[in-house]
């Protein structure tokens, strides 16, 4: 019977161990339990600004410059929310897109008026290496993201 028990034991602290060894940290990593979907963040945006909060998704983005921002999927379709963190301080890998991702940080708001919307969309165009029509931007944007402290990835 105690054969059984330090044999159990030892099966508990193996699946554990493979389970944390699949995750590669990132910043501070992650300390809260509680996700909160991104689709809860994208319905009802006040509720969640300067909060701090745990989200789960897929990384269908990362910045090819400088890794200081990537894009989660939400749990809702053609939805999703970006994770910017400070240049240099966490550094996102390309090889992080398509795997899921478990992300705490703080909820920001970021109103822009027309003319700063147009840099912004600009800029983000030039680092993706995509085109962008400054005409398809009409009017002011309010943009949410994630101010991350830390993450896992799943390799």
């Amino acid at each position: 019977m105690k054969t059984i028990k330090i044999m159990l034991l030892h099966l508990i602290f193996f699946v554990f161990s493979v389970q944390f060894a699949l995750a590669a940290t990132y910043g501070a990593g992650v300390t809260l339990q509680e996700l909160t979907k991104v689709s809860a963040i994208s319905e009802q945006p006040d509720k969640y600004i300067g909060k701090k909060v745990l989200v789960k998704g897929l990384v269908v983005e990362v910045c090819e410059k400088r890794g200081c921002w990537m894009d989660i999927a939400s749990d809702k379709a053609f939805e999703k929310i970006q994770i910017k963190v400070l240049d240099g301080v966490i550094v996102f890998p390309m090889s992080a897109q398509g795997k899921e991702a478990l992300v705490e940080g703080v909820v920001q708001e970021i109103k822009m008026s027309k003319d700063d919307a147009i840099q912004w969309f600009a800029h983000k165009a030039k680092e993706q290496g995509k085109i962008f029509d400054p005409a398809s931007i009409t009017t002011g944007q309010t943009i949410y993201r994630i101010n991350a402290t830390g993450a896992e990835i799943t390799d």
